[in-house]
């Protein structure tokens, strides 16, 4: 199958939105929790701050370290994301698309408050 540069584009951006569903929003965080654990610590001024470590053995420290890697999470959507397209292009044209459009959508948005930012 031939990938057009259309094709890039989208699964690029389709690779993107997902990588940053499973790795930082919040409507996905039941699927991060079993592989972290939480850590709430009292900082100078009083206030608490949470950080999670993942998990110390095992599969769960296995995949709580991938997905405290954004890098290592985008070479498996990635994956996942084009094997799906090449496997089933017509079942993936909506998904990759919805994907790409909300990727394109919060890059304009990270674009917009930047510029706001310095108004």
């Amino acid at each position: 199958m031939r990938i057009t540069l259309l094709n890039l584009l989208l699964l690029s951006l389709a690779t993107f939105r997902l990588t940053r569903l499973l790795i930082f929003d919040k409507i996905t965080e039941f699927i991060r929790a079993p592989f972290f654990d939480e850590i709430r610590e009292e900082n100078v001024v009083g206030e608490i701050e949470v950080y999670y470590l993942p998990k110390k053995t095992g599969i769960k420290k296995f995949l709580g370290e991938l997905l405290s890697c954004y890098w290592c999470t985008g070479i498996w959507t990635s994956t996942g994301i084009v094997s799906l397209f090449l496997l089933s292009p017509d079942f993936s044209t909506v998904i990759i698309l919805i994907l790409a459009v909300a990727g394109l959508a919060s890059i304009v948005e990270t674009i917009i408050q930047h510029i706001l930012g310095k108004l």
